[in-house]
């Protein structure tokens, strides 16, 4: 159940951070309104906040991060953007999404 908890928090605060970054690329770069670059700043501001529910150190928690992000973005990426990853985009993305669940769920003796 913890790694279950865990892995919601990750998506949580990945789609805030991905759909926040997106929503003010969304306002510089497509000129769309002003109101996209605050919703943007305010979802990013609350992606902070989801970060600190993790019950891990920052360090391990924001190493952890890295990686689930990276899959998430090529997610949002295809399924929002019309981005299409091939094939090394997938290799590289499960390499660090095995990576990351090493780091953050190997069992250790001492809580850390």
């Amino acid at each position: 159940m913890d790694v279950l908890k865990s892995l919601s928090i990750f998506l949580l605060a990945g789609i805030c951070e991905i759909g926040g970054g997106y929503l003010v690329w969304l306002w510089l770069k497509e000129d769309k309104p002003y109101w996209y670059g605050i919703a943007g700043a305010l979802i990013l501001a609350f992606y902070g906040v989801v970060a600190t529910w993790q019950s891990a150190n920052f360090g391990r928690v924001y190493a952890t991060y890295g990686g689930i992000f990276i899959v998430l973005s090529l997610v949002w990426a295809w399924k929002v953007d019309g981005f299409k990853p091939d094939r090394y985009d997938v290799i590289g993305a499960l390499v660090a999404l095995i990576g990351v669940c090493i780091i953050f769920y190997a069992p250790r003796s001492i809580q850390q």
